[in-house]
């Protein structure tokens, strides 16, 4: 089987007006990857100052204020879009009339644009620059589509863009761990309906992360195996909350799901990060992501609002050769006229209160589509193959 995933044209680097980096990414036989990349030609003001952080000694874990992104465009209407391409008399972040996959520094970062100098103290009353990175990947030229929609040749594509950008935001100065996630759904909280996601380079170990370390090596201390793979053993074994099993990848919906729709979509061998992905485990994994997607849109009769965090493994900790890449993707939806809110218990205590059981979920998401063959060659479930 020829390679899909990797055999692409290269990735386009340009600027923007305002020195922030743009990459244009492309499927399988575009023309767009024989199109010059077009200048920015708009008038924009400098870039922001690298946040502050502070560090929360009560709870170990920092915050960072990023005021300037109180300004940031919210909820804009279509023709107002800065993720559309550019167009006669309307410029965007996308000097391009056409792509097919785009990834751009962030106008309002969270994290940079400056390089950490060093690990900030643990210490109260302590504050660091938020350096780093926050970069914005647009699924698509299409306002209106999401990536469900877009069929397994652009899942490839965003897969590819993915795998570049964690290697290469790895190797900036300061950062500690790579973040890809896509909010999609105005209940999430987005503030652009394009289909897009975003990455995170942080000067930092995530708190949620820093937890799994910690479970997963008091988990080897006590019964001396892998956390994360005998998490998977179990799921497998168990069977009743198995969505997909192919060679590579498992999806299931976890014993302790938290959320009324939790999915956990892990890999069948000890791998810390995209990047370290074989192309045969890339090619399974945009079947498998695209054929999870589409079964959460099938739930409802109107699109279910859902993050999916991919969970990397730091890049500077003795433990991250144990770790494994996961993507975990969770809804507050727990019925088609009904979001779950973190309340009191959950909001301040992290204490969950679950409103569906993890085995009803994973049936209601068996049954809407047929099950998903990796060998079959289809465009995930039920859909033929395209741009191949």
């Amino acid at each position: 089987m020829a390679n899909r995933v990797t055999n692409r044209p290269a990735p386009v680097r340009s600027l923007l007006a305002d020195g922030r980096e743009l990459l244009y990414f492309f499927d399988a036989g575009s023309h767009l990857a024989q199109e010059p990349s077009p200048a920015d030609t708009r008038e924009l003001p400098p870039r922001p100052a690298t946040p502050e952080m502070r560090y929360d000694a009560l709870l170990d874990e920092w915050v960072s204020y990023a005021t300037h992104r109180q300004s940031r465009t919210h909820l804009p209407p279509a023709a107002e879009c800065p993720l559309c391409p550019s167009a006669p008399g309307r410029a965007t972040e996308i000097p391009a009339t056409g792509y097919d996959v785009a990834v751009f520094e962030n106008r309002f970062p969270a994290f940079g644009p400056g390089a950490a100098e060093g690990q900030p103290a643990h210490d109260a009353g302590r504050s660091a620059p938020a350096a780093g990175r926050c970069e914005v990947i647009s699924f698509s030229a299409d306002h209106s589509a999401s990536l469900s929609g877009l069929g397994r040749e652009r899942v490839r594509s965003v897969i590819r863009a993915w795998t570049q950008r964690t290697a290469e935001l790895s190797r900036v100065p300061g950062v500690e761990q790579v973040f890809i996630f896509e909010n999609r759904g105005a209940e999430i909280g987005v503030t652009l309906h394009h289909p897009h996601g975003q990455i995170y380079a942080y000067p930092y170990i995530t708190p949620r992360t820093q937890k799994q370390l910690e479970s997963a090596a008091r988990h080897r201390e006590a019964a001396g195996g892998d956390l994360f793979a005998d998490l998977l053993a179990n799921e497998t074994a168990d069977g009743r909350r198995v969505l997909t099993r192919g060679r590579y990848w498992t999806a299931y919906v976890p014993f302790a799901a938290r959320m009324p729709i939790e999915v956990h979509v892990v890999p069948h061998r000890t791998v810390p990060d995209l990047p370290s992905l074989t192309d045969a485990e890339r090619e399974e994994l945009s079947g498998v992501y695209l054929d999870l997607l589409r079964r959460i849109d099938a739930l409802y009769p109107t699109p279910t609002p859902y993050i999916a965090a991919w969970y990397q493994a730091p890049l500077d900790h003795p433990a991250r050769g144990g770790y494994r890449l996961h993507l975990q993707l969770t809804s507050p939806r727990r019925a088609e006229d009904k979001l779950k809110y973190l309340a009191g218990s959950e909001a301040a205590m992290g204490a969950f209160i679950g409103d569906i059981i993890p085995e009803q979920s994973a049936q209601r998401l068996r049954s809407v589509l047929p099950p998903f063959d990796p060998d079959s060659g289809l465009d995930g479930a039920g859909g033929q193959e395209r741009g191949v």
